[in-house]
């Protein structure tokens, strides 16, 4: 699909993997439109692509409605959705002195990662399904997992359980969206430099890089918007998976 006029939307787009996408399309002539709930960073990165920001909470489905409305009034129908929303708490399934991992923490990762996700995409798909194909395709979407959907470290059970929802979900809801020509991709980075690594100090950082068998440090957020280009290329890519973390293979801690 060529990016050029298209409209697009990118939620958790106000910084990180999401902001870089962002940036990405705007890059290439898409009008693109940040969900988002940080106010202050989505307008900022926003006014900086010429595009628009939305505050939409993507687990609830009336702020969702609400956003996909006004960003289509904005730039009209979106073909081209990324979803980066997300959240990833580290808590253990039994932690100190034997506290149960809290289930509202859970719930959250959950209805965040996994619900809001497919939340997006359902309502997105349903406006994308009766515009006019371009070419032989409606449009496409593209899901943000983790590696740890496949190994997931220790304090990840809610994390990886969320993501491990997104990975399998990814081929049916692909082939439901067949019918309308909507392509459905995840990809499941591996250690991106994102906002909450850059709060860790130097050598910290340096570390987990070091844990990345080639190349050995962070993955920078425009890598992974690299292969969103890719995949927005390329018409073939649909249904699948792809692992971008320099083959690490995540330890137990």
């Amino acid at each position: 699909m060529d990016m050029r006029d298209v409209a697009a939307i990118v939620t958790g787009g106000a910084s990180g993997l999401g902001g870089a996408t962002a940036s990405m399309l705007a890059a290439h002539g898409a009008r693109v439109a940040i969900f988002d709930l940080n106010e202050e960073q989505g307008t900022r990165k926003a006014q900086e692509l010429d595009g628009a920001f939305f505050r939409v909470d993507v687990a609830d489905a009336q702020s969702v409605k609400d956003g996909l409305e006004a960003a289509a009034q904005a730039h009209g129908t979106a073909r081209i959705l990324v979803n980066c929303a997300g959240v990833a708490p580290a808590i253990k399934t039994v932690g100190r002195e034997n506290v149960p991992h809290p289930l509202d923490s859970f719930r959250r990762a959950v209805e965040i990662n996994l619900i809001g996700s497919f939340n997006v995409i359902a309502q997105f798909a349903a406006l994308l399904a009766v515009a006019e194909p371009v070419g032989e395709e409606r449009g496409v979407i593209v899901n943000t997992a983790s590696v740890a959907a496949y190994d997931g470290q220790m304090g990840q059970a809610a994390y990886a359980a969320s993501k491990g929802g997104v990975v399998g979900m990814t081929l049916p809801v692909a082939r439901d969206l067949a019918q309308h020509k909507i392509r459905v991709m995840t990809v499941a980075p591996g250690i991106f430099l994102t906002p909450m690594l850059m709060g860790l100090p130097q050598p910290a950082q340096d570390s987990l890089g070091q844990q990345v068998p080639h190349p050995s440090r962070l993955g920078r957020p425009e890598e992974y918007a690299q292969l969103v280009e890719a995949i927005i290329g390329n018409p073939m890519l649909n249904g699948e998976v792809i692992r971008l973390d320099g083959a690490i293979r995540m330890a137990p801690r």
